[in-house]
């Protein structure tokens, strides 16, 4: 079969204008016209076309940018000044803009506020194309890499022991010095040993700064290149980074709300995500769901006290484990007495409260009474005997279990992994999105407005169709 070769030096006729090589339905123009859309002036962005003085960029162009290149998986600073270039898309994007890498680092640096607004504004557009409404709403979270290493991440431990190995080498340069000192005129004294002594010297200065400020802090650990991350367990393994929470509404699977925090786990999280959200749409959700990462009855009570349904599994039910003849629900309480009675009749009398875990004790009156049991063995093997352990709240977490429990509330929570997990599938599967470029909670919170942003206008694009889109916002 003949081969079809191609001919670069082949004369051809091209279009008048690059807005010819971009087709009607071509995604980059709903990204354009949704730029347009945007309120500079609340995001705090100052856009003024008719301003005087030195030249710069236009910031609408400049975000244009950014957010079409994070749609693409294109976050880098190099990356993106090389396709302002070589892409065809971006071209027309920008107008025939190029703005180097330095420029485009700095206008995503100085604009962190501003890009952590944009995922509002999306979200209301989306509200009034009615993509969301906002009565169900879903809750969950992920982990994902700072910006840092675990090298810079410093413990009091880490800390102590590195001071004491340092110790130990000052003291073998200062010792290096004084032999060669005596047994040299000094001519040809190696000039590395005075250089050793000040590097070692100047790290033991801030390993004790660290280990200062570790001890004026609640904080087990300090990474000196991002102080806001912190170390988290994934699925991945170990790593320093964030926690992203996300909001998620019922209707097509949009964004309403997200947001990086600090915490290594999510039991503090359900009631002010579910609240941001709120803001957002304009209004109270009829239903928050989430899993048992947020099984927090405070948090549970919070949300039910403004009149929304709470689906959320304890994590017993979330464990689905078979029930044992001597677990806490064959023990019958009496609440007049507070106390609680076992299978063999004996009496579990109210011990303490520990205010911190939230939870009551109570135990066995006399050890001989499970030692002589016949279900000794079983039941306890603690030599004090057996004991219950009852949440401060047990009537409420209860009854947030039954709520869980209702056929109406399960289906409801079977739509909860499409939609809650989808995200963040999607941003770091079909994106490549593993961890975060700027740092600090401000540049995470302004990366993740802009990723959440992405979704949304791939989702809407997918839903309306570009053409669709365009003659919702008036710029077909």
């Amino acid at each position: 079969m003949a081969l079809l070769h191609g001919e670069r030096r082949q004369t051809v006729m091209f279009p008048a204008s690059i807005d010819q090589y971009v087709a009607a339905d071509d995604p980059v123009r709903a990204y354009d016209a949704f730029v347009e859309q945007l309120d500079f002036a609340a995001l705090g962005i100052a856009w003024d076309p008719d301003r005087v003085g030195a030249p710069e960029y236009d910031p609408k162009a400049m975000l244009k940018l950014l957010v079409y290149g994070y749609s693409y998986g294109i976050r880098s600073s190099r990356k993106l000044e090389r396709a302002t270039v070589h892409n065809l898309s971006f071209m027309w994007l920008l107008g025939g803009l190029a703005p180097d890498h330095k420029t485009i680092a700095r206008f995503r640096r100085s604009h962190r506020a501003a890009l952590a607004r944009v995922l509002k504004q999306c979200a209301q557009m989306c509200l009034r194309l009615q993509l969301i409404d906002g009565n169900t709403l879903f809750v969950d979270g992920t982990k994902m890499r700072a910006n840092a290493s675990f090298s810079r991440d410093w413990t009091t431990k880490r800390g102590v022991r590195l001071l004491e190995k340092l110790d130990q080498r000052i003291a073998e340069i200062l010792a290096a010095c004084e032999t060669t000192d005596r047994t040299e005129d000094g001519l040809n004294a190696p000039g590395r040993l005075p250089a050793a002594l000040r590097d070692a010297q100047a790290l033991k200065e801030r390993v004790q700064g660290v280990l200062q400020e570790l001890a004026g802090s609640a904080q087990r650990s300090i990474n000196t290149t991002d102080r806001d991350c912190r170390r988290m367990k994934s699925r991945q393994g170990a790593m320093v980074g964030y926690n992203v929470q996300a909001v998620v509404d019922d209707r097509q699977g949009l964004i309403v709300h997200a947001d990086v925090v600090s915490d290594q786990n999510d039991v503090q999280q359900f009631a002010h995500q579910i609240e941001q959200a709120n803001e957002v749409v304009g209004g109270v959700c009829a239903v928050a769901c989430a899993d048992a990462g947020y099984a927090n009855t405070g948090e549970l009570k919070r949300l039910s006290e403004q009149e929304i349904t709470v689906i959320v599994p304890s994590q017993d039910q979330a464990r689905r484990t078979l029930r044992g003849p001597f677990d806490r629900d064959k023990f019958v309480y009496d609440a007049q007495q507070d106390c609680y009675r076992c299978p063999a009749g004996n009496v579990l009398g109210y011990r303490r409260t520990d205010r911190r875990a939230g939870r009551n004790v109570y135990r066995m009156a006399h050890a001989s009474l499970c030692h002589g049991c016949a279900s000794w063995g079983v039941c306890t093997r603690a030599k004090r005997g057996r004991s219950i352990v009852k949440p401060i709240d047990d009537a409420l977490k209860q009854q947030f279990e039954a709520e869980y429990a209702k056929p109406e509330s399960q289906a409801i929570y079977r739509r909860r992994k499409e939609r809650a997990e989808l995200p963040f599938g999607h941003l770091k599967w079909n994106l490549g999105v593993q961890s975060f470029l700027l740092r600090g909670l401000s540049g995470v919170r302004a990366e993740a407005s802009i990723l959440a942003t992405c979704f949304n206008m791939k989702r809407a694009v997918t839903l309306l169709g570009v053409p669709g889109l365009l003659r919702a916002w008036g710029t077909a």
